[in-house]
């Protein structure tokens, strides 16, 4: 079925029926009221056909185009844009209904344009998925209606296609971008002042005002000011320290379940784990990972060579999360069987209370002795937004006290990890990609790895 009624229609249509009725009291009105019922359909029968018509040298009268990506960003706002084209040789009024997966829960993808013979139409709009996984798009339908709008013709384009969803490619994009071009402070990631050297020696280059004098070479200054150089001063140049292993460790158990903003927090994991290894990367580090729930999970071996973040990519988009509790004793056996060098080792999990953390402990402090451990775990933000509420009754200040204890639970874990030499991290999810990243900058400036 192609044709469809419009609203112009019936509503021309009860105009008409209401007429009749007046001529059923008022008789000299019965003859006029039929020759509008006869031109209605002729106009109507007119409509169809122009609809019909064949256009000129082509075989669908107006086409229409989705275009996204191969895959989609999940977390991310991703870009659809819409192509339509009129090749009638008239102006035409369409409604464009796009069919997107069910996922997204939208039924507002309706866009309303006129378009001009011959002219073509863009259209964009934005998806954001929060589940990873393939995603089913339907028809993109574009029913189309002459300037008499009475009857209006359906087009059907681009049925059936399946786009993956991704870890968020778009977002690792843009740490890349603004990390190339000194720029990393725009989305939070701090300028973190080093301490002192690190042990890499790169080169000796002429001194520049503003060089720290204690790394003046006076030996090589001295050879060049024999010669009668004009830039005889030279200053040592060093270099981070290259080829580090960075590890970023996902529990993928229940405790990761927890959504915010939409996402899982495993989702979260996901998505700051493969912007931060691109980042160490680009750093000259290698990135590995590791995943686990009640039992090993997804590991690869660090490493920078070409094609590396490509494979992180595609185990990051198989990751599930599991219902049963987290094994760490089997982590920390895992860990002590694959990772052979100190390494630094991002471990993302959630601690709700001090006590399921300090079950863990053993085997976090076990870590923390072979490498450099940073304990990665979520602020709960709704928690955060009641207590900042008004408390307008004893009630909201009861349920405001238990909400706090919470929250200073989670302080304590943090105290708590601190006391045993363990580096931890309490963040946003929205903030967690920020914060790791000044973390393991902040691991690079002090020379810790």
């Amino acid at each position: 079925m192609t044709l469809f009624l419009t609203s112009r229609f019936f509503q021309a249509l009860a105009a008409i029926a209401t007429g009749f009725v007046v001529a059923f009291f008022l008789p000299w009105l019965l003859g006029p009221m039929k020759i509008t019922l006869g031109l209605f359909v002729v106009l109507t029968l007119l409509d169809a056909l122009l609809l019909y018509a064949p256009a000129k040298g082509q075989t669908a009268p107006v086409f229409g185009r989705r275009v996204l990506g191969e895959k989609l960003a999940n977390g991310s706002d991703n870009d659809v844009r819409i192509y339509l084209e009129n090749r009638y040789r008239f102006p035409i009024q369409t409604e464009t209904i796009d069919e997107i997966p069910h996922q997204f829960q939208r039924r507002d993808v309706l866009f309303k344009t006129g378009i001009k013979p011959g002219e073509t139409q863009i259209i964009d709009y934005q998806l954001r998925p929060t589940k990873r996984g393939e995603y089913e798009f339907g028809a993109l339908n574009i029913y189309a209606a002459s300037p008499l709008g009475l009857v209006r013709r359906r087009f059907r384009y681009e049925q059936g296609k399946v786009v993956p969803v991704y870890p968020s490619f778009l977002q690792m994009r843009q740490y890349e971008l603004l990390a190339i071009h000194n720029r990393l402070t725009e989305v939070g990631v701090k300028r973190i002042r080093r301490v002192g050297h690190s042990m890499e020696f790169e080169q000796i280059r002429p001194y520049v005002p503003g060089d720290d004098p204690r790394s003046m070479n006076w030996k090589a200054t001295a050879r060049r000011a024999g010669t009668g150089a004009d830039d005889a001063l030279v200053v040592n140049h060093f270099q981070d320290e290259r080829a580090q292993q960075v590890y970023c460790l996902i529990d993928k158990g229940r405790v990761m379940r927890m959504p915010f903003d939409g996402l899982s927090l495993l989702d979260y994991a996901i998505n700051a784990t493969l912007v931060v290894s691109n980042i160490a990367l680009l750093k000259h580090d290698k990135a590995g990972l590791l995943t686990f729930s009640n039992q090993p999970g997804a590991a690869l071996a660090a490493d920078r060579r070409p094609g590396h973040l490509l494979k992180l990519l595609e185990i990051l988009y198989r990751q599930k999360t599991k219902y049963l509790e987290t094994d760490f004793e089997l982590l920390y056996a895992t860990v002590r069987a694959k990772i052979k060098q100190r390494s630094l080792l991002i471990l993302f999990t959630n601690f709700e209370t001090l006590h399921s953390m300090q079950r863990q402990l053993p085997y976090l402090r076990r870590l923390a002795k072979d490498h450099l451990l940073l304990v990665v775990f979520f602020e709960n933000t709704e928690l955060r937004t009641f207590l900042e509420a008004p408390a307008d009754t004893t009630e909201d200040v009861y349920n405001q006290t238990i909400a706090e204890k919470f929250a200073q639970e989670k302080r304590q874990i943090v105290l708590e990890l601190q006391r045993y030499g363990i580096y931890s991290l309490l963040t946003a999810p929205k903030d967690l990609t920020a914060n790791t990243i000044n973390k393991y900058l902040e691991f690079k400036a002090r020379g810790l790895i």
